[in-house]
């Protein structure tokens, strides 16, 4: 019903357009791409580009543990495949085939991998039960869970039933693990979250040669990034950008690049915002607002910042917070937050701030604008929680070592 769905939309959504078009002959591509690979596999599966965000950090683990294994990397959505399928650490890059007992035969006949995670998220009956069937060892990491949510209700036993297809499942904190091992599951442990080890090693890397970036920053002015802005951000942040447009710089990356959302944001400030792809670094600094108009610059865009504000919170979610935590940036986001558990741990330490409104806005970043003291107090807190909740890629492939890949 979903991929059929798909289908009816794909001529008037792009999205659904790209899922669909993927998906065709997907299985023959993928057993033609393999039909001749020895090497021994493992297959890493990631519903989209957060998802493989967080993987990524036991991705290269991996690889550097096993050099003689190859990757297989499979995406559920269209938004990780379309930026990550090139990515040189997988070998192989696919779609995920729609979960059915054929498929999942047919792609496990092909990948025979030794070893098969999932990220966080996407519990597929049939791939699980398969991988179950021929005892390849399956585990999910970084998963958190509510206990609000299907796998715990009455009616919820065949939702469990597939939770309990994985040899092993890693949660992000130890609320979670508890739900599960409630639940009757026992392959359950508390890792942590991999984005920590992710958003550490970006942080301590050394810095990317931005020039574009540098020339905007470069009279020490104060800066706010806002990182994946959805339109109801827009709406909520232009009152502050107005008011502040002589006080700070603004750097605005966008959570989808499209013509409508880039002229909403150009709307906001008229005539002091500048696209990156048109900028140059002579008169860069002539603007107040840099507006990112590509893809997969924004995680190194926060070293140049004093404030952050993360979009989503308005909406479906909230986007990564850690990107910004990790350089010891004040946050300010929206009220939709609850599902993740580094924001809450982060309000819950006076390093961020959720606003429902744009009066709420001013006066939280008023707060931290003027009390630098303040400022730096939350940089301090910001910088200990990410170090000290690291760690997860480690415990993992502990485990992995001990217990499954020989």
């Amino acid at each position: 019903m979903y991929a059929l769905l798909l289908r009816l939309l794909s001529p008037f959504v792009p999205k659904a357009a790209a899922w669909t078009d993927g998906r065709h002959g997907l299985l023959d591509r993928i057993q033609e791409q393999l039909r001749d690979e020895k090497a021994p596999l493992v297959w890493f599966h990631c519903a989209s580009l957060g998802e493989f965000e967080q993987g990524r950090p036991l991705m290269e683990a991996y690889q550097t543990e096993y050099p003689d294994h190859k990757l297989v990397l499979t995406f559920f959505s269209p938004s990780g495949y379309e930026v990550r399928h090139n990515w040189p650490g997988a070998d192989y890059v696919f779609y995920l085939p729609l979960d059915t007992g054929a498929n999942a035969r047919a792609f496990l006949d092909a990948v025979k991998p030794r070893l098969a995670v999932f990220v966080k998220y996407e519990f597929w009956y049939y791939f699980l039960r398969e991988l179950q069937r021929r005892a390849i060892p399956t585990i999910c990491v970084s998963a958190i869970f509510r206990s609000e949510q299907v796998f715990f209700q009455p009616w919820g036993g065949f939702f469990r039933r597939t939770l309990g297809f994985f040899t092993h499942i890693f949660t992000q904190n130890q609320a979670s693990a508890e739900l599960l091992r409630g639940a009757g599951l026992r392959g359950v442990s508390v890792a942590g979250d991999t984005r920590f080890d992710t958003v550490l090693r970006t942080a301590s890397a050394p810095p990317r040669h931005l020039p574009l970036i540098e020339a905007f920053t470069d009279d020490w002015c104060p800066v706010l990034i806002v990182g994946s802005s959805w339109a109801e951000d827009i709406a909520v942040l232009t009152p502050l950008l107005q008011q502040y447009q002589q006080e700070l710089r603004f750097i605005v990356a966008p959570h989808e690049i499209n013509e409508a959302n880039l002229r909403r944001v150009e709307a906001a400030l008229p005539g002091q915002v500048v696209r990156y792809s048109q900028a140059e670094a002579a008169t860069v600094a002539n603007a107040r607002l840099l507006l990112i108009d590509n893809v997969g610059l924004l995680s190194f865009l926060y070293r140049f910042g004093h404030f952050a504000y993360v979009g989503g919170a308005f909406g479906k979610g909230l986007h990564n917070t850690l990107e910004a935590a990790a350089f010891g940036l004040p946050l300010l986001f929206g009220p939709t937050y609850h599902k993740f558990q580094e924001a809450q741990d982060l309000v819950e330490l006076g390093c961020a701030f959720p606003v429902s409104s744009s009066d709420e806005l001013l006066k939280a970043f008023g707060m931290l604008y003027h009390r630098e003291e303040a400022r730096l107090q939350v940089q301090d807190q910001s910088l200990d929680y990410v170090h000290d909740h690291s760690g997860a890629t480690r415990k993992i492939m502990s485990w992995m070592q001990a217990e499954q890949v020989k």
